[in-house]
């Protein structure tokens, strides 16, 4: 596999990732760069991590990942948008400028984003790709666009900052929507 075929499937696996990116520069009155790292970080080591556990498992696990990881990137997305959607309308009026660095959700996320690089792991190992180098460029491209998304989502958001925190929320549940039905064969984006 060519260097720009694994360049195109880091982008496409990076998208999901981008958007959640996005969403969490919403939240951000200021963009806190340590945070915005630490985010980057989260999200490209689970999606370099990913496809490296996929290509290790190979073909015995196949039919087992398949049948369940957009079952679980579905419910994970869900669950974090709608609670952005529930905070965003249910706001007290505190000062959030202060930056809560919770590394549950940003865990979660990144394993709901990360999911559907397994499967491309596994696909790796059939195509004998070389993991090492293919994961790393996976992570990195992840790494950059997350830190592009987080900037991307703070320009915005601090402009419309409910709208946006709900439209956030609505986002991340749709990305989870359009991950289950494509695990579902029902769409085919």
């Amino acid at each position: 596999m060519s260097f720009y075929e694994v360049f195109l499937i880091a982008v496409g696996l990076a998208m999901d990732a981008f958007a959640v990116s996005v969403c969490k520069g919403l939240k951000m009155r200021k963009v806190d760069f340590k945070y915005t790292l630490i985010i980057a970080f989260f999200f490209g080591f689970f999606q370099a991590a990913m496809p490296t556990i996929g290509w290790l498992a190979g073909r015995q696990f196949e039919s087992y990942i398949n049948s369940v990881d957009h079952w679980i990137a579905f419910i994970l997305l869900a669950f974090i948008g709608g609670k952005m959607v529930w905070d965003a309308l249910h706001e007290d009026g505190a000062d959030d400028s202060a930056i809560v660095y919770d590394f549950k959700e940003i865990t979660m996320l990144a394993v709901a984003t990360s999911i559907d690089a397994l499967a491309v792991g596994v696909s790796f190992a059939f195509l004998e790709v070389s993991i090492i180098p293919s994961a790393s460029a996976i992570g990195i491209i992840t790494f950059l666009l997350s830190i592009v998304g987080v900037m991307i989502g703070n320009r915005f958001g601090m402009k419309f900052k409910t709208k946006a925190e709900v439209a956030g929320g609505i986002i991340l549940i749709l990305i989870g929507l359009k991950i289950l039905l494509e695990g579902l064969n029902i769409i085919n984006f």
